[in-house]
């Protein structure tokens, strides 16, 4: 994993990692969703639905997406996952200490 190698990732940092993972996860299912209901209204590509009382309203998973959308690109800031943020990153200076995270690499590969 890259952000071992490049020592920016520790076992300190399973919280924040755990959050990414939860925003990604909960922008993944908004979004599958999404797309499924597009591909049933050809109008509005899902994004509005009609409430019980008639009314049209945006997709309550929208705002969904959006805010765990948001919440990734926070947490990706955090660990040097964007351009911007890449630039003021720099890796931990530790001694020779076992990856926490090894089991993972083959993992997430």
């Amino acid at each position: 994993m890259e952000l071992t190698a490049l020592k920016i990732l520790s076992v300190l940092d399973r919280g924040a990692l755990a959050a990414y993972c939860q925003a990604y996860g909960r922008w993944n299912a908004a979004e599958t969703a999404l797309a499924l209901m597009a591909a049933k209204d050809a109008v509005t590509d899902g994004l509005v639905i009609r409430t019980k009382s008639g009314n049209l309203i945006q997709n309550p998973l929208v705002g969904t997406a959006n805010k765990a959308m948001a919440d990734m690109v926070r947490y990706a800031a955090e660990f040097g996952l964007t351009p911007s943020a890449r630039t003021r990153v720099s890796g931990l200076d530790v001694t020779a200490e076992p990856n926490p995270f090894a089991a993972l690499d083959e993992w997430i590969a």
